[in-house]
């Protein structure tokens, strides 16, 4: 990976997306303006909106869940579609407009630069200023995710509820064939951390939530916080089989059907 030139990789942004049809347009045309590299899959999660047709307007390859998985299972039909289909890097990028694509190219030259090599980068909010009013109960619990993640991999961890983060083929591999479900980003730190992949933070700022509202609301922070850390400690004892077992699965069924559509309407994939 150190050795390509970033013109030279497939590129690839995953935007989960569920009832956003109020950004999802406009996220898919920012990236499409700011980071011209990187084709655009967005992974419809069971939207009973008008989320697809927002999507398709905007010039984005779409994967649509016939239900709602979660933020979990959306990333993962993405990875699974990005190994499927030869990407060498892919990133997240939520749909409700908080991750800004300006920092794209940044990230990217952080994943294979120097002694920044990495096998995730990810955006982080809290070396700096976040570009908008955090919350306290999201800022101490990030605290708590950190201070844990920070003592098991021995690195600074500032940002783990990040959901912007960007992996290179490896990170690829592994998430495709196992991925958290219900709330990923801490439990996938640990993923990336027990299977020697190495992981870098770059400061970035993020706005708002755009459009809807989190998932994560004050009645559940507390039940949030007891399962991601149940979850981390049952991760530290959990035994896993090799992630980079076998060849990547081939461009078969729904995927493949995606990429022929993709491919008959001009799109690439």
């Amino acid at each position: 990976m150190a050795a390509e030139e970033p013109q030279e990789l497939r590129l690839l942004a995953i935007v989960p997306a569920y009832n956003e049809e109020g950004m999802i347009g406009r996220v898919v045309r920012d990236i499409k303006r700011q980071a011209p590299g990187f084709n655009v899959l967005v992974v419809d999660d069971g939207s009973t909106d008008a989320t697809v047709v927002e999507a398709e307007d905007g010039g984005a390859i779409v994967l649509r869940h016939p239900f709602n998985l979660g933020i979990g299972g959306a990333m993962q039909s993405g990875y699974k579609y990005a190994l499927a289909h030869g990407y060498d890097v892919a990133v997240q990028v939520d749909g409700d407009g908080q991750h800004k694509p300006e920092y794209l190219p940044q990230m990217l030259a952080a994943l294979h630069t120097g002694d920044a090599e990495a096998d995730m980068v990810y955006g982080t909010r809290f070396r700096g200023d976040p570009g908008y009013r955090v919350p306290l109960g999201r800022r101490l619990g990030n605290l708590i995710f950190s201070l844990v993640l920070t003592a098991i991999t021995r690195q600074k961890i500032t940002d783990p509820t990040s959901g912007f983060r960007m992996v290179n083929r490896r990170g690829i591999e592994l998430f495709a064939r196992d991925y958290p479900h219900d709330y990923p980003e801490v439990e996938a730190i640990l993923m990336l951390h027990n299977n020697r992949l190495r992981i870098h933070e770059v400061q970035v700022r993020m706005n708002a939530r755009g459009f809807g509202r989190s998932s994560i609301d004050y009645p559940r922070a507390a039940y949030y916080m007891v399962k991601v850390m149940l979850a981390l400690f049952v991760g530290l004892l959990r035994r896993r089989p090799d992630a980079f077992e076998g060849a990547p699965p081939p461009a078969t069924g729904e995927f493949a059907a995606v990429e022929a559509k993709a491919e008959g309407s001009g799109g690439t994939a």
